[in-house]
């Protein structure tokens, strides 16, 4: 189990857990981050510090800071 932001570009990995305040996680899961889900990595901005994420065929968008609290299979 890592950190999502851990993860290369291109990464495809399966949810594992997410941490973080309350508010965080049910933003996440609210958005499909469900533990289970695949999450392809499709890139990194490491100047904005932001992980663009493609969740059941949508996209989003988490800060690297969040996604240390986003746990994965790697």
């Amino acid at each position: 189990m890592v950190s999502l932001n851990t993860l290369e570009s291109g990464s495809v990995s399966r949810l594992v857990r997410l941490d973080g305040d309350r508010a965080f996680r049910r933003r996440l899961m609210e958005l499909g981050l469900l533990p289970g889900t695949e999450v392809r990595v499709v890139r990194r901005a490491e100047i904005g510090g932001v992980l663009e994420l493609e969740v059941r065929r949508s996209r989003l968008t988490v800060r690297t800071g969040e996604a240390q609290n986003v746990f994965v299979t790697g």
